[in-house]
């Protein structure tokens, strides 16, 4: 089966064409055909790029002004007779789409149909940045594939097994039941795909692991991920909290908040975008929001990127202890993400002095761990594995959706956890 995914922003459409089926899962053989994106959607110079294995990448210029038209653009160089990689369009058999935010009303991947949208829509209120941008891209493969099945695979989804003890903030709980605040967590496709690969790397049975997943990029959260199930996650009701970010602040003591609006005079358009666009790796740095212009100036001596480095390792360190207290123990560490995966001082300064907790980390093995492959950078002996995984969010998202249409994955539901009303 060809699966296009589609992750809608709110100027852009990433999109990926993978060959899949409920065998090649299995196998772990599923094939990326093509790639790429439409960037700067609304303007005059928009840009279609599209990179396909053992080709020079393919660009197009010119005007794009709404969703559908980005998808339709997409559509035309899949089938371009020279760059493309279909024959006709009637060879994608589903669209996967990236839904930010599912809420508590969906707890796995679904297929999208008059009921399953009507839910989305009321979803909209808790990812007013994300959500609606990925309606239009649903929208979108819709009215050009009006045959094809559309399915929603969520970032929040595999958190929704946190017990009501991980998700309910110290709030009144008016708060929950009327407004829907709590713990939602964000990356979960994420999350939840490493921690398959690490158990089949590690060649041990998911079920019997205790995994702290680490997913480090510009954005950052960890999970504590229990036999498969997500029992807790650093991110929560928006991607604001938990770990430094690229720009984003991570935690802190709330009173700030309040305090930083009298006295620098801010709206709360200025704080949000403060806490969100200036803060973390490049707030605290001075230098960058990008890990590796960091560690550059850390070995130049800035001392101001020694903290931001030096804060952004301890928070990973903090969360690790706390999530093996939580699992009652940790059987692997998991890195994954742009950081996680390229950064061996991040992952050496980060496991360092968690030796009590049976993490020994090989130095050699971290050093050397080739981009782009799952590898366990932990000493043979090591009571608790250290592990790289290229996470790989297109591919669940493609994987879903096999599932999903092959039955595997049922329809939506909740997943028995959700606090009392």
């Amino acid at each position: 089966m060809k699966v296009l995914v589609l992750n809608c922003g709110s100027s852009s459409v990433k999109f990926q064409v993978i060959e899949t089926s409920l065998e090649m899962i299995e196998a772990n053989s599923d094939r990326m055909l093509a790639r790429g994106g439409v960037e700067k959607i609304g303007l005059s110079d928009s840009r279609l790029s599209m990179d396909v294995p053992g080709r020079k990448l393919y660009q197009e210029f010119g005007e794009i002004l709404e969703h559908r038209a980005a998808v339709e653009r997409v559509l035309r160089a899949l089938v371009h007779p020279e760059h493309g990689v279909l024959a006709n369009v009637k060879e994608i058999e589903a669209v996967g789409h990236r839904m930010v935010h599912g809420g508590e009303k969906f707890a796995s991947s679904v297929l999208v149909n008059p009921e399953v949208e009507a839910m989305l829509e009321e979803c909209v209120v808790l990812a007013p940045l994300h959500n609606p941008h990925n309606l239009r891209g649903l929208d979108a493969a819709r009215s050009l594939l009006p045959e094809v099945p559309q399915v929603a695979v969520f970032d929040t989804a595999f958190h929704q097994s946190m017990p009501p003890k991980a998700f309910i903030y110290g709030l009144p709980y008016e708060l929950y039941t009327r407004h829907a605040i709590r713990r939602y967590g964000f990356h979960g496709t994420s999350h939840r795909f490493v921690s398959i690969r690490t158990a089949r790397l590690l060649g041990r049975p998911l079920e019997d692991l205790r995994i702290v997943t680490c997913h480090l990029g510009n954005g950052c959260s960890m999970a504590a991920v229990s036999g498969g199930r997500s029992m807790d996650t650093s991110m929560g009701f928006t991607p604001l909290e938990g770990l430094l970010m690229g720009t984003r602040a991570g935690d802190l003591d709330a009173a700030v908040l309040p305090w930083v609006m009298t006295m620098e005079e801010l709206t709360l358009s200025q704080l949000n975008a403060m806490l969100n666009k200036h803060s973390g790796l490049f707030g605290v740095s001075g230098v960058s929001s990008d890990m590796r212009e960091i560690e550059a100036a850390c070995a130049g001596g800035n001392n101001r990127a020694r903290l931001a480095f030096d804060i952004f390792c301890y928070r990973i360190k903090k969360y690790i202890g706390a999530y093996a207290a939580a699992m009652g123990g940790v059987d692997a560490v998991t890195f994954t993400g742009g950081i996680g995966e390229n950064s061996a001082p991040v992952r050496r300064t980060s496991l360092g002095g968690l030796e009590f907790l049976g993490i020994e980390l090989d130095e050699e093995a971290n050093r050397a761990a080739p981009r782009g492959e799952e590898v366990v950078v932990s000493k043979p002996g090591s009571r608790v594995a250290a592990v790289v995984i290229p996470t790989n969010e297109e591919r669940v998202i493609a994987r879903d959706t096999v599932r999903v249409l092959g039955g595997a994955i049922g329809s939506f539901a909740l997943p028995g956890n959700e606090a009392p009303r």
